[in-house]
């Protein structure tokens, strides 16, 4: 929908809504509806004028006033705002930074050291979860699902229950995202 249309709709809204508002007294909060006031009023109050016969110095305007004042300020805003518009619509995509093995040998060793049962001192490329490090298999699903989070893709079981060693995972992620160096 355009801001054109929303516009037209706004002001047949407030063409609607404003002799109530008007008559009724109650406040208009937002800042949308104190625009609208601002457009309707002039008209609500001859409109006012006219039935009670109170006098008002603003000029007589009907909703087809109302509408041209929208449409104007909708046209002016469109006018001074298109440059920035345009640039807001465009789409940039991006790929994901470039690994490399240093990287993800890195990111890997970084997320079980702070795995709170795995004991960092104790932790090399080369340590067996199950043997070295004392985790069991629930400690090894959680250490998966953590690899997952941390680089952004599912890790089938059948693949999981090959990966016992850190450098097992290192070697299954550049696989992965075809890192070879």
């Amino acid at each position: 929908m355009s801001f054109t249309q929303i516009a037209r709709s706004c002001s047949r809204l407030a063409a609607t809504l404003a002799p109530r508002r008007v008559a009724s007294g109650i406040l208009i909060q937002s800042q949308a509806s104190r625009m609208m006031h601002r457009i309707a009023v002039p008209s609500m109050t001859s409109q006012l004028s006219q039935k009670f016969g109170v006098r008002s110095y603003s000029a007589k305007s009907t909703i087809e006033d109302i509408k041209f004042r929208v449409l104007k300020v909708v046209s002016a805003y469109d006018k001074e705002c298109r440059g920035r518009w345009q640039t807001q619509l465009v789409r940039r995509y991006s790929a994901k930074p470039p690994l490399s093995l240093k990287l993800i040998n890195e990111r890997v060793l970084l997320v079980l050291k702070l795995y709170d049962k795995i004991d960092p001192s104790k932790l090399n490329v080369e340590s067996h979860f199950i043997n070295d490090l004392g985790l069991d298999s629930l400690d090894h699903v959680e250490v998966i699902m953590a690899m997952e989070d941390e680089f952004g893709f599912e890790i089938p079981d059948s693949d999981a229950e090959k990966l016992l060693k850190p450098a097992d995972i290192i070697k299954y992620v550049a696989d992965k995202e075809d890192v070879y160096e």
